[in-house]
């Protein structure tokens, strides 16, 4: 089962896709595009979005192969989407067309509630609720399966740690 953790920036998905693999002793596949943003020598521009669109989809599918019950991945398309679609105005086509498909069987988005960090890739500290609606939006419009997920560190683990054993082992009446 592949679990999304997505949402606005500097809302802990990365730690928390880190601790839920701790937690289930499975997976994640880390936001490949700290990485390659890091690696560049010049500000990205619109074309490394689908790059790294294709690259975070490729090391999903790899990963993937080797999860043993969940795999966690520290972002999800509809980043890609948001992010292309509030720079450039526009969507390539293959990033809507992955979205699409249904990668992902559960999507945690992290709500705003922690503090900012500071982050040289981090850019819109004062947008971090718009973001939230719009990925919220987004999620709904697909119609995907999504839980919303607040709290600080442990709180925030255990909180979603609840959404993902409710969704997958729901309570029989």
């Amino acid at each position: 089962m592949r679990i999304a953790v997505t949402g606005p920036e500097s809302t802990g998905k990365s730690w928390l896709s880190r601790q839920l693999a701790l937690h289930y002793r499975t997976s994640y596949v880390p936001e490949y595009a700290r990485e390659y943003v890091d690696g560049l020598n010049r500000p990205y521009r619109r074309e490394d979005i689908v790059a790294i669109a294709r690259e975070q989809v490729r090391r999903e599918d790899e990963a993937a192969t080797l999860a043993e019950t969940y795999l966690f991945c520290d972002t999800d398309l509809i980043v890609s989407k948001i992010w292309e679609q509030y720079k450039y105005r526009s969507c390539d086509p293959w990033i809507l067309q992955q979205i699409e498909a249904g990668r992902y069987d559960l999507y945690l988005l992290c709500q705003v509630d922690l503090p900012w960090e500071p982050d040289p890739q981090r850019e819109y500290p004062h947008k971090r609720a718009f973001f939230f609606q719009w990925f919220q939006r987004e999620l709904a419009e697909y119609g995907f399966p999504y839980r919303i997920i607040s709290g600080r560190k442990e709180e925030r683990l255990q909180n979603a740690i609840r959404a993902i054993d409710a969704f997958f082992n729901p309570p029989t009446q």
